[in-house]
């Protein structure tokens, strides 16, 4: 997608990172510019939330932003039957599945690069945060928090 488009990016390759912080170590980058996709289904319908890899979903402010009355994070089940293009727990932070929705939290909009999971554990991208913002066109709003836990 982004060679298609004309998007410069950087492709790298690290030992197994499982999670976003992870990743961050992997690639000696500090976290917040590490985006991480967090799936949730929103109505039965999947949703890409995109947030720094320091901060953690808050469902009670995805909600209302969404417009919808059941707001869960997806199972693994649900999310290798949407996303079957990559590992479960490495769904890349773009738009490319028709449908599905993006939301991006306010605190990812960091100056310069920012990393992503290229869809498998071992695998990520560097891409200039405005090529990506342009790229994917995310909605944008305030969802995440600092902390240890995701509110239900």
């Amino acid at each position: 997608m982004l060679t298609l488009r004309g998007v410069p990016f950087e492709e790298l390759h690290h030992p197994n990172a499982y999670t976003a912080q992870q990743l961050a170590q992997r690639e000696h980058v500090p976290g917040r510019y590490v985006a991480k996709v967090v799936v949730v289904m929103a109505d039965g319908r999947p949703v890409e939330l995109i947030l720094p890899a320091t901060r953690h979903v808050n469902l009670d402010r995805v909600r209302p932003v969404l417009s919808a009355d059941d707001v869960r994070l997806a199972s693994e089940k649900e999310m290798e039957d949407f996303f079957t293009e990559c590992e479960v727990g490495a769904v890349p932070a773009l738009r490319h599945w028709k449908g599905v929705e993006v939301l991006m939290d306010r605190s990812l909009n960091v100056p310069g690069d920012v990393l992503f999971q290229a869809g498998t554990h071992a695998d990520a991208i560097r891409v200039a945060f405005r090529d990506w913002y342009e790229l994917v066109h995310p909605q944008v709003a305030t969802f995440a928090e600092t902390g240890d836990v995701v509110h239900a």
